[in-house]
């Protein structure tokens, strides 16, 4: 995270970056010398580090908890939907502009609300007869994403082109802008949600064994996967209320972790959190120098990167045949 915070269209060495955080977060020390260089480093690069992390750490453990509470390694937050409301909040709050700042929303609320209303939904098509079925969700959470990606669609029809660039460049994902004062929401929720899952770790390894098997052990499976599920829509939705839509984070980090680590999710969530953290820092650092000055969506890189890992994933996993 030093190193991203001093490479830029100003680079700063990596000795100064060290100085200046510690001296804002400590007040220990003195501050730089130039002031210019201070307001790069803490005031508009240190943020967007500091949210790729909790972006990265967000997303990656929502999948892998997703994957574990449908039963599917293919599950991620786009796969069931979540993704796409968020989208369509965010987008209709872009478009609409002035009628929801009246409501007292912004883009980030709007985007929340739309990942709750599209967790809602699965959460309702996905049950069969009071219980929650993986399969079930699964389906459902495609179909709900794409009443809600032709929505989007829908409404970006009758946007100007103004905001058609606003809305792409959000719905690729971007840590750009971002301010210290979004990062305390964002931080409280990814840090005590994954801390709360952790804590879940020993029935997320039952889950794994089956459903059979985990009610046999005295596991309330339903009402466990109702809890899981509602977490990672908290987590997912308040991730990309910030950063936009960051797709193959939480498909791609979660496999990476059991293919080095095992499943066992009580090493696996808190190691899947910080691979998490530490490849959006890389990816946002590479879509900020790789076209200079101009700089890439997220997302883009993020599917450049994860589409081949997952063709090679599905390649090398017998058990997905």
């Amino acid at each position: 995270m030093i190193v991203a915070i001093g490479v830029g269209a100003v680079n700063v060495p990596v000795g100064d970056v060290w100085h200046i955080v510690v001296h804002h977060v400590t007040g220990s020390g003195t501050a730089s010398a130039d002031p210019a260089l201070d307001q790069i480093v803490w005031n508009f690069r240190a943020p967007r580090v500091v949210l790729a992390a909790l972006a990265g750490a967000g997303l990656a453990v929502s999948g892998a908890v997703l994957q574990s509470a449908v039963s599917n390694p293919l599950a991620d937050p786009t796969v069931l939907g979540f993704s796409y409301g968020a989208t369509l909040g965010a987008v209709l709050a872009i478009t609409l502009g002035g009628s929801v700042a009246a409501a007292g929303l912004g883009v980030s609320t709007a985007a929340f609300l739309g990942a709750m209303v599209a967790g809602a939904l699965v959460f309702a098509l996905g049950q069969r007869r009071g219980r929650m079925a993986p399969t079930r969700l699964v389906l459902a959470g495609v179909a709900v994403g794409y009443v809600f990606l032709s929505a989007t669609s829908f409404v970006q029809l009758h946007a100007s082109p103004n905001e058609l660039r606003t809305v792409l460049f959000w719905t690729l994902g971007s840590v750009a802008g971002a301010q210290w004062d979004q990062l305390p929401t964002v931080a409280v929720v990814v840090i005590a949600t994954t801390v709360l899952l952790t804590l879940f770790g020993r029935r997320l390894n039952v889950l794994l064994a089956g459903d059979e098997s985990a009610t046999a052990l005295g596991v309330d499976v339903n009402r466990l996967r109702l809890v899981l599920l509602v977490l990672s829509a908290l987590l997912t939705g308040t991730v990309i209320a910030i950063a936009g839509g960051i797709g193959f984070v939480g498909l791609m980090i979660p496999h990476l972790v059991r293919l080095s680590t095992g499943a066992d999710h009580r090493r696996l969530l808190p190691l899947t959190a910080l691979l998490g953290a530490v490849y959006l820092v890389l990816v946002d650092l590479l879509s900020r120098t790789l076209d200079r000055p101009n700089e890439l969506p997220l997302g883009i890189l993020t599917a450049l990167l994860g589409a081949p890992f997952f063709l090679w994933l599905l390649r090398r996993n017998k058990a997905m045949d």
